[in-house]
Formats: structure tokens, sequence, C-alpha cells
């Protein structure tokens, strides 16, 4: 990392590896207006701000391996699939015994469509594709909480989507087409990510889905990363996932 960081950081540190990262020594008071005008200094500075967890950095994965993520071509394959492994639980669903004080789990009858519906189209807007700062500062204080564990951290990156390439998450998560899925919601829906800890990704999105089709075809998505917050713990019938997408501006996933 070059030794020419922003002015007006927090005490904090460069963590030295194969990707150098500076992080924050203290989860900053100011960290939604820090993080803000750090955002849009990114151009110039070539440094992507992510609130993270310390123990989420890892061995930069290659932008190669996310450039040679072929989305067109790996999506419909991967619904395919997803779709022959839960297609007898969506059509005869089976009851699973629960505890007297606890509700059965309710039945998901799937995603509508019988083969790839194609991605959910892009939502057209004047501004920059990047999250609002007040989107973002809401979204910092709903995952950071009273008493944050998280740090500011500074990754040198091209853009937002790559940031979690170079830090190597380590995550069970498909992390070469997470990115590559990252990168197309960046320039479709202004996804911007946000906050990234040893098993969770948050973005702040600045043009969600804005009817109930639209968003069922971005569920879809969702549903391909593999995320098990997706429909599956707590178990979500992908009607009402799809549902809650349309107008949402916080997107979570995270991985077991």
């Amino acid at each position: 990392m070059s030794p020419a960081l922003p002015h007006g950081l927090p005490p904090g540190r460069i963590l030295s590896g194969p990707m150098p990262v500076w992080v924050s020594d203290e989860f900053p008071d100011d960290v939604g207006q820090l993080w803000s005008r750090l955002r849009y200094g990114q151009a110039s500075s070539g440094l992507v701000p992510l609130l993270v967890r310390p123990d989420v950095i890892g061995s930069p994965l290659g932008l190669d391996r996310v450039d040679s993520v072929c989305l067109h071509e790996v999506l419909p394959a991967a619904f395919a699939a997803y779709r022959r492994a839960r297609l007898p639980f969506w059509t005869a669903p089976r009851t699973v015994p629960t505890p007297d004080d606890v509700e059965p789990w309710p039945h998901d009858p799937g995603p509508p469509y019988a083969k790839w519906p194609g991605f959910a189209p892009a939502v057209q807007s004047e501004s920059p594709a990047t999250a609002p700062a007040s989107q973002a500062a809401a979204l910092l204080d709903e995952v950071t909480g009273p008493e944050p564990a998280y740090r500011l951290a500074l990754v040198r990156a091209r853009r937002a989507a790559d940031a979690l390439a170079a830090l190597g998450w380590t995550a069970d998560a498909p992390l070469a087409l997470l990115c590559a899925l990252l990168r197309s919601w960046e320039e479709r829906f202004g996804a911007q990510l946000v906050a990234v800890s040893g098993s969770e990704v948050h973005l702040a999105v600045a043009r969600p889905p804005v009817s109930a089709e639209h968003a069922r075809l971005l569920a879809v998505e969702h549903v391909l990363t593999t995320a098990h917050n997706i429909v599956d713990d707590p178990p979500t019938p992908f009607p009402e996932y799809a549902e809650r997408l349309v107008g949402r501006t916080h997107w979570s996933f995270w991985w077991d």
C-alpha cells in the first residue's frame, strides 16, 4: 500500500502481507461521516473503505479468477442444478417435526421459473452508481451495534466489488462468483460493499428493485450465491424473501 494515506484518519496501522491493508486501532466514533468522505475520495486514492473484522484477511484472490467468471454461462447452469436438487421439496413438501412451542417450518414453493429467468434489469438513475451517504450510515449503525467489533479498513482495489478478492476473504463462499455478482449488482443497482465479517457481507443499495417481478428475478441471483440466510436459515419461502427485496437498501449474506 502506498504510504500516502488520506488525511484525517484515526489511529491505525498497516497490516503487512500479500496485500497490505490499513486498519484502524478502534472503531471510529464518526464512522459514518468518515466512511462517506473516504468513499467519495476512492477514485483518487485507489483505496476502498470497508468495515471489517480483523480475522477476515487471508490470501488475495487474483482478479483474473473473477474476470474469468462469465455470469451468463455460470448462473443458468447453477440455477438448473439448484432446481433439480430442490424440486422434490417444492412439489412434495415433507412435514418436519418441531417442538410444541416452535412454529412448523413454512412450505417453500421455490422460484416460479422452470429455467433460468435471466438477470434482474438494472434500475436506471441519473445519479452515480454509489450508495448515498445516508443509506451507508444507516447500514453502519445497523450492523455494528452498540459495541462494535468492526474496524475501519482501507483496501487497495479498483472498485468496492473487488475488495473481497483483495482481502482474500476466508468465508465458506464461492468467492470468485460472489465478486463477479458484486460487480454486476454495483452496475445494475448501485450496490456497494460496506461491511465484512468472518461469515457475513453487507451491501448498501442505492437503486433497489421497484416491483414484485423485478425482486423475484433478483432473489434468484441471491439464492445462487449459496448464502445460508437466503431462504434456508431461518427457513423462508422464496416468495416471501423476494417480496422483502422491493425497495430494500440493505442486502446481507452469511455463510456457515
